[in-house]
């Protein structure tokens, strides 16, 4: 850390006249380190955020979520991410949610109050304090040989002005300190705000997934609890055994038993949409998400990732905390330099309220003061250590949010690209599987095949079936993560909401 006005005036060199300490306010010098964003991490490529790039799109698949997906590196993102889905429903949800939220407007109160608590160190720091001062006194003076004996009132008026001028930076490096609290709640609000948009998006999309597998279920009991009654009326005829008939009866009471955890899921995924919206879970008109209503993104714009530490809200909230202990190493390198003080006060001063008013009974003096610290037991430079070292833990814990935030993008990324060949897979496995269940009916009814050959074929349709719903599901959420990882495009709102990246 240079510090120039440390090295012009060593504490244990030479010592600093009062023609200097004039100079130094006068020239505006503040001790401690300037801070200076940090450098982007090494190694940093901004052609890729994983180890091999990339391909330019993902495989398709047939249904809801099989859409092929292509990135476009270095393309901007929207400020409202979430209406790429085309769900007007879903829009007007996280807007609820961003205008009810419990959560943000706790981040907005701790926003407003990190501003106020810079104009209160701003008002006490830079501007003279001024303050009028009205005295009344009576008293008595015992009789020492000097004085008579008496009683006598005293009364004053005065105005009084105090200054600290700033030689040393002390002033800029607290409000420096101060502003950089005002950007990390700042910050924290778009975090805020950002986590709630995609808990929102997320949500939805585990609702229709849920939708879709309990769909999915209820369709295969039903196809189940047909062959029950086709397994029943051969019974009767003779024409199998009992033993049949008990089987497919345990295979539909098996289908049935997923139903309600299913059901139960869906009501707890409702329950947290109207916590995320800011309302009761008793709700009536929270609307109901299915993946046919959402429309999954084609182009998926990836930010370069030379700009990804400037557009996530948590990075840069650290970077704020970074910036904050750097302008605490000031404050505390300036507590081991002189302070000075400036005092004046006019009014006056007299035996009754009147003489008060009388001209010949003003009041007035001028002072200066200056404190150099000498000796105090190692305090002031073993408090300056502790300021370097927690700059030194907020560097290493910036550092840690950057290798977060790359870590994020890169699982994102992955994650569409696997989900897709996923999905792909399972939709063929699904068509195979309903396929080989039709071919395994007709067999059965006609006798080629035996009970226990329909029963796995059933079993595998089912299983297939509800993991397609699951499959589809992954798409749209591992969507809504990339731009979450991305930082949500909150750099592309209007200036008066958003700070510039």
């Amino acid at each position: 850390m240079k510090n120039l006005c440390f090295k012009q005036f060593p504490l244990g060199g030479r010592r600093c006249t009062l023609a200097a300490l004039l100079a130094l306010a006068a020239a505006g010098c503040a001790v401690g380190p300037d801070f200076h964003p940090p450098a982007p991490p090494p190694g940093l490529r901004d052609d890729s955020y994983t180890p091999t790039p990339m391909p330019s799109a993902t495989v398709s698949a047939p249904g809801p979520g099989g859409a092929s997906q292509h990135l476009a590196l270095g393309q901007d993102i929207p400020a409202q991410w979430w209406t790429v889905f085309h769900s007007p429903e879903l829009d007007r949800l996280v807007r609820t949610a961003l205008e009810h939220s419990p959560t943000v407007a706790a981040a907005e109160a701790a926003l407003r109050q990190a501003q106020e608590n810079y104009d209160a160190e701003r008002g006490g720091r830079v501007v003279p304090a001024v303050n009028a001062q009205l005295g009344a006194a009576r008293e008595h003076l015992a009789d020492q040989g000097k004085t008579v004996n008496g009683v006598f009132s005293l009364y004053n008026a005065s105005v009084n002005v105090s200054y600290a001028p700033d030689a040393f930076g002390a002033t800029r490096r607290v409000l420096e300190g101060a502003q950089a609290a005002i950007d990390y709640q700042r910050y924290q609000l778009e975090a805020a705000q950002l986590a709630l948009t995609a808990n929102v998006v997320t949500a939805a999309i585990r609702e229709a997934s849920l939708r879709a597998q309990l769909r999915a279920t209820t369709e295969v009991l039903a196809a189940q609890r047909q062959q029950l009654g086709v397994i029943d009326k051969q019974l009767q005829a003779g024409a199998v055994a009992r033993a049949v008939l008990l089987s497919q009866r345990s295979q539909v009471a098996q289908t049935a038993a997923t139903v309600p955890p299913l059901e139960k899921a869906l009501a707890q995924s409702r329950h947290a949409l109207s916590a995320l919206a800011g309302q009761l879970p008793s709700t009536p008109d929270l609307p109901q998400f299915e993946l046919a209503s959402l429309t999954l993104p084609e182009q998926l714009p990836v930010s370069l990732p030379s700009a990804l530490a400037r557009q996530r809200p948590d990075v840069r909230a650290s970077e704020a905390l970074l910036h904050q202990a750097s302008a605490q190493v000031g404050v505390a390198t300036a507590n081991l330099y002189p302070q000075i003080t400036l005092n004046a006060s006019y009014g006056a001063a007299g035996a009754s309220p009147h003489e008060v008013l009388q001209a010949n009974n003003l009041v007035w003096n001028l002072a200066a003061g200056l404190t150099q610290p000498l000796f105090n037991g190692g305090a002031l430079t073993a408090k300056r250590r502790a300021a370097e070292a927690a700059y030194d833990a907020a560097a290493a814990q910036y550092r840690a949010t950057v290798l977060a935030a790359f870590q994020n993008v890169a699982d994102s990324l992955r994650a569409l690209e696997s989900d897709a060949s996923a999905l792909q897979a399972q939709a063929d496995a699904e068509a195979l599987a309903a396929e080989t269940l039709a071919l395994a009916r007709r067999q059965y009814e006609l006798g080629a095949i035996s009970y226990l050959a329909l029963l796995d074929a059933q079993r595998s349709f089912q299983q297939s079936h509800v993991a397609l719903a699951q499959a589809q599901a992954a798409r749209y959420a591992d969507t809504a993560a990339l731009f979450q990882a991305l930082g949500g495009g909150w750099w592309n709102r209007a200036p008066a909401s958003a700070a510039a990246p």
